[in-house]
Formats: C-alpha cells, structure tokens, sequence
C-alpha cells in the first residue's frame, strides 16, 4: 500500500500543504525576471482562432447546481482575461490574471476534479476556461510552459465533445497555473465573453503567422484489462505552411491512457478493442 502523503492526513494537514504550495510559488514568481502581460481593450486586428464551448453540460451524475454556479464563476472570471495581450517575450499567467476565486467575490461551489475524482470547490469550473485558453493556444506558435492535466482517469462519457480526450488543463490557485509564452516578434491577445450558453474566445494577433496548426486524434480505443476499461488515444500537431499547403513539422503532444470511471456500457462498440487487443482509429 502506497505511503500517504502529507496533504492526506486531514483538513489541517491540506490546508497546510495548499499554503506551503503557494508561498512557494509567489517566491519564484518575485524572484524570476518573467515579463507578464498587460490588459488592452482594443482588440488586434487578425484572428487567429475562434472557439466556444457549452457551459452547462451533464456530466455523469454530477449536480447541475455545480454547472450553474459555473456559469457565474465563468461570467466572473472573463472580464480579467478578456482583452489580455502577450507582447514579444513575455508570458500569461492566468492566475496572474484572474487572482484568487473566493466567496468574498462572489464565486460559487463549482465541480473539482481530485485523485478520488468529482468534487466541488469554490470557484471550481474554471478549468473550462483554461481548457478554452489552451485549445486557442495550440492553434498558434505561442509556447506553453506551464499546463497540468488531469487525464489519468477517464471520468465522464464523451457527449457533444468538440475536442479529443486529453487536451484538458488542470488548474489550482495559485500553483498549478496555466502559463504561455511568446517567443514571436507579434503581439497575440486573449478575447474572451461569456453568454447564456457558451464561453467564446478568439486568439487575435497583430498579424498572422505564416503557419497554420491542426491536431490530430489517431490510436482511439477502449479496451479492457483484467476486467477494467481503459481509453487511449495519441495526439499530434501539424504545421502547414500557409503559402505553399506543405506540412512543415508534425508534433507529438500526448499519449493518453487513463482509466474509465463510468459504466463501461457508455462505450460507443466502434471503440472497443476488447481484451488485450490493439486497433487503430
């Protein structure tokens, strides 16, 4: 039986974990030389990517108060994002951006996503947002430098999903953050709103790329093992030059295998590989 970690012996003991994290964390960030980025209301004139995803969605038999407080947690945190440009050389934070998700703001018990699985939290939610930020983002030469998943469990079963499994992000104030850098010579910018039904955003930037990029879902399956299912998949990135149509480079970004959580009856056939097997998607 795996030793507990610290965090694991009561409240007392995670909450003095969480502050140690964050201490830790505002130390680095007081003693790097990162140039962080400045909100601007003027949006830049070429769009790069355009994306929205639903808010409300029934996850399993998560509580749908937890994707209404969701909403409100989503309308809150917009405002400090929206408009947000990484100049040449400096990087976004989001915790930087949005700041700490309390009561005293007004946001809300959110769903949470722990090692045991499905939680609920103030302010959970928010990884939507990031997940919105991070898919944007992957369709750019901007560089990701910080970016945590969750993806060892498998915890809800696909419905309406606009992006494939294992793209998701993973955020806790302040030290799981999601960061990006620009190494390019243009300035890129966050634009972000919220409606009754969908957070929307577009990636703009001061010109585009002389690049397009595509991701690319292959090795799709679910199988089981000694009577469990799991799903994996393998994620790449291409680079396709603009003018000529030719790929320039092919990126791995992830293999994914990670536990289903749910009734494996939920498993769409076209996807089962069985036991042991292997197939190609």
């Amino acid at each position: 039986m795996p030793r507990k970690l610290f965090c694991e012996w009561g409240p007392a003991a995670y909450a003095i974990a969480v502050t140690r994290k964050r201490i830790q964390r505002r130390l680095r960030d007081a003693f790097n030389n990162q140039r962080l980025t400045e909100r601007k209301n003027e949006p830049l004139p070429a769009v790069i990517y355009r994306h929205k995803s639903l808010i409300r969605r029934r996850l399993g038999n998560v509580d749908m108060t937890l994707q209404e407080n969701k909403a409100v947690n989503l309308q809150l945190a917009a405002p400090s994002v929206d408009g947000i440009v990484i100049q040449p050389r400096e990087t976004f934070s989001f915790w930087r951006a949005v700041g700490h998700c309390t009561a005293k703001k007004g946001y809300k018990d959110g769903l949470v996503i722990t090692r045991q699985g499905p939680s609920r939290g103030v302010g959970g939610g928010l990884c939507q947002f990031t997940n919105l930020l991070h898919w944007m983002v992957l369709h750019s030469p901007l560089q990701i430098t910080e970016h945590h998943h969750h993806d060892m469990v498998d915890l809800f079963p696909d419905y309406n999903r606009q992006v494939p499994f294992g793209v998701g992000t993973s955020i806790f104030y302040n030290y799981l953050d999601y960061r990006v850098y620009n190494p390019t010579s243009e300035a890129y910018q966050f634009k972000v709103w919220v409606t009754d039904e969908y957070l929307c955003g577009e990636l703009r930037a001061s010109a585009r790329p002389p690049m397009k990029y595509h991701i690319h879902e292959e090795d799709k399956q679910f199988y089981e093992r000694k009577s469990v299912w799991y799903r994996q998949n393998t994620l790449y990135r291409t680079a396709v030059d603009i003018d000529t149509g030719n790929e320039i480079e092919r990126t791995l970004l992830k293999r994914s295998n990670a536990r289903v959580m749910y009734d494996a009856a939920l498993i769409p056939d076209v996807f089962r590989a069985g036991e042991s097997e292997s197939v190609t998607v």
